[in-house]
């Protein structure tokens, strides 16, 4: 897929309505004009606008002395940390987020990017498919309540029989509920006791319905977790220390919505891979808008290995995790 074709569902009038994502698109168009040296009708095919819309930013960031003889603004290295992140695995388009300090939570201004983000690409008829955590429950709150006319949500893990603010299904709901769209669940627990009573539920349950929908989506937003003593699922104890640890012996370094992945994007040799209710990541790697929403120090490895598996088409995350990402994989 080009990278025209992955930013085919941005236009121009999206670009004039949203204060900050045409802030944040200007720069990026000023620093391939005047940094990277591209043509006004490549950067348009890049980022997937007008000829006439690129120019007018080019003109816009002029007017308002961003634009000297390098890009006047805080945000400069963040976007030299997205260009890279793009070009390194053909990502179509990176968010890079500051952070202070690389020790500080990354979970809060990735959410606010992630909020903002989804927010301007959601359209009506849409179906996004939507997996679950800390970072992507925050994003709520940076989602204006917008109703979106048959907008479908459907939640790719199934739930937490212990009540809990990060439970996949809550955060689906809520989601839901923002756009005020139709909410389709996986209704059985994250987790069972074997692959038999896994295919036992898909085949005679009714859950096909929803890992039907997962081959006709949209748009998928997803987070990495890594592999920490207090990882939700540790937490709520769905997951004992002794299966985190056989996972790890077998080279997992994340997890996306429990499938347990090495830092080459392969999932690992671990049972808890056939016993996990949820749509496989083979699947979702084929989604066309897929969006990976992760950051902090303690998820670098998580999120290589994430990046390699989801081979996501928009990358959501912090500027010292960027940073750390690039120099692990310089040749």
């Amino acid at each position: 897929m080009s990278n025209q074709d992955k930013h085919s569902t941005i236009d121009d009038s999206v670009i004039e309505s949203s204060g900050s994502n045409s802030s944040r698109l200007r720069l990026r168009a000023a620093w391939m004009y005047f940094v990277e040296g591209m043509t006004q009708n490549d950067i348009a095919k890049q980022l997937g606008l007008g000829r006439v819309t690129v120019l007018r930013m080019l003109a816009t960031a002029k007017e308002q002395q961003e634009v000297k003889i390098s890009i006047d603004h805080g945000l400069a290295d963040c976007v030299r940390l997205e260009r890279a992140l793009e070009q390194r695995f053909d990502i179509g388009e990176v968010i890079v987020v500051p952070l202070s300090e690389p020790d500080r939570d990354a979970a809060i201004p990735i959410s606010a990017a992630t909020g903002r983000y989804v927010s301007s690409i959601i359209r009506p008829h849409m179906k996004i498919g939507v997996g679950w955590g800390r970072t992507l429950l925050s994003s709520l709150s940076f989602m204006p309540q917008n109703a979106i006319e048959g907008l479908s949500v459907v939640s790719m893990l199934g739930g937490i029989m212990k009540a809990s603010k990060f439970n996949p299904a809550e955060f689906a709901w809520r989601f839901a509920d923002t756009f005020n769209a139709e909410c389709f669940l996986m209704t059985a627990p994250a987790l069972v006791d074997s692959p038999e009573t896994r295919e036992r539920l898909v085949s005679h349950c009714g859950l096909h319905e929803v890992f039907n929908l997962a081959e006709t989506l949209d748009a998928v937003l997803l987070s990495a977790g890594a592999m920490l003593p207090d990882a939700t699922y540790r937490r709520i104890g769905m997951i004992s220390a002794e299966e985190q640890e056989h996972a790890r012996q077998q080279g997992a370094v994340g997890d996306m919505m429990l499938h347990f992945y090495n830092v080459q994007g392969e999932l690992v040799d671990s049972p808890l891979n056939d016993r996990v209710m949820s749509v496989p990541l083979p699947t979702l790697a084929k989604v066309p808008i897929r969006i990976l929403s992760s950051g902090g120090m303690e998820k670098v490895e998580a999120m290589l290995g994430a990046i390699r598996m989801l081979k996501p088409t928009v990358l959501i995350t912090d500027e010292w995790a960027a940073a750390k990402i690039l120099a692990m994989t310089e040749a």
